[in-house]
This record gives structure tokens, sequence and C-alpha cells, in this order.
């Protein structure tokens, strides 16, 4: 039995030969078939499942998904927003994008790294209030890190901010990135639809830099025009 797939004749494989393929286990790939991560396999001569491409593909980006720390029900909802009836090709962007946009992972660093890459002197306070902010945590005798925030983190220790003001400027900026970061998505998408996977990564390189610059300048120009209006509205509020 065979799959065409974008006018390329590919053998189906059964259950043994996918896992093989993807250097995963049979067990790992009928879990992910009863959880609804991979479409059930076409039932072919002798009632044998045969798997194609798209199968393939899918256990290439659920791979990607757990390499950058998603949990398999972050895995799960992110696989069921997809559109249905993708291609191969289709969620092999999808896992070029993944790859390309993925945040630096967590990492685990002893006392004497954490203060090593702090670039100062920290004491208990210091690293207290690094927690606080929710970019270093505890764990045993080491301690993981966010290595992104790390650095603003230890810079915003000689701000005369709370934590919680700290913690609740870091949610809105979330909010309002992860809205932004959505809209830009679609439209890199519509953009990368009849790309190769080579041209996505190649073409995701080269507008993330430009992106983070164009979302960088914007809420500076934002931010500094929020500011000349607070100030001018607390001047016209000052007795003559």
């Amino acid at each position: 039995m065979t799959t065409d797939t974008d006018g390329e004749s590919e053998p189906a494989l059964t259950i043994d030969e996918l896992a093989a393929r993807a250097g995963t286990t049979v067990r790992t790939v009928r879990f992910y078939g009863t959880k609804g991560l991979l479409p059930p396999p076409v039932i072919g001569a002798r009632r044998v499942g045969r798997y194609g491409p798209e199968h393939l593909a899918r256990l290439a980006l659920i791979e990607e998904l757990q390499h950058q720390g998603m949990t398999l029900a972050a895995i799960e909802r992110y696989l069921h927003r997809l559109p249905p009836g993708l291609s191969h090709h289709d969620l092999a962007i999808h896992r070029a994008v993944v790859a390309s946009w993925a945040p630096d992972a967590e990492e685990t660093v002893s006392a004497g790294e954490l203060r090593r890459r702090a670039g100062r002197r920290l004491d208990e306070g210091d690293v207290e209030r690094l927690v606080a902010m929710d970019v270093v945590r505890p764990d045993g005798d080491v301690y993981r890190i966010d290595p992104g925030l790390f650095r603003l983190a230890v810079q915003l220790l000689d701000v005369p901010l709370s934590e919680k003001a700290i913690l609740a400027a870091r949610a809105v900026l979330t909010e309002h990135s992860r809205a932004a970061a959505h809209a830009l998505s679609q439209l890199f998408r519509a953009e990368v639809a009849e790309r190769t996977e080579q041209d996505v990564k190649s073409l995701s390189a080269h507008m993330q830099p430009l992106v983070v610059q164009a979302l960088l300048t914007t809420f500076q120009r934002s931010l500094r025009q929020e500011v000349h209006e607070w100030l001018a509205g607390s001047e016209e509020g000052l007795p003559s």
C-alpha cells in the first residue's frame, strides 16, 4: 500500500516501521493515538494499520514541542488548535517555526554559577527577590533559571519597585506580547505556506531579529509618549 503526497509516492508504514523511523517506541505511538495526538492509521489488508508521512511529521512536531519544554497537556492543546487536514509539509513548517522561534530553555546552575552570571555580588536578600520575581527557582542545592530574563531581573534589583509591581508588569507584557505574536504568526504562516521546510527555517532566522527590533522600537516610542503625557498631566495639576 502507498500514500501519494505532493506527487511523491511513499510506502505506508506499519506501526513498528513508524516507531523505528521516528526514533520512538510502538507503545509511545499507541499512547499518542489514544490521546488524539495522532490520527488513526489506515486499515489495510489483514486489518493491519498503515501510517504515512503525516504521522511521521506529527511525531517529529511532538518531539520538537517536548524539546522546547512543553508538557503533554500543552502539546495536546497546541495540536488540537491546528487546522484540520494539514499535510506533512504543513506540519514540517510548524516544526521549523517552533524550532526557530523557541525561547531559551530553562537551565540548572549552582549557587556559585548563579552569582557568576549575575556579574555582581548577590546576598541572600537579592536571591530571595529573584525568586519572588519568578526568574529563579530553588531546586535542592541548585537553582533553575530563565536565562532570557535573569540578567534583566538582576538589573531590577536596584530599581525601587516591589516584587508585586514587577510581577504585575511582567503579566501585562506577557499578555500583550502574546497577542502581538499571535497576529504576527498568522501573517507569517500565510507567507510560508507554499515554501519548503529549509526555506522556512532560513526565513524565520532572518525575521526573528527584525521582528524583535521592531517590537522594541515601537514599545520604546509608545512608552516615551505615555511618560510624556503623564508628566504633562502632573504639571498641569500643580498649583501655580
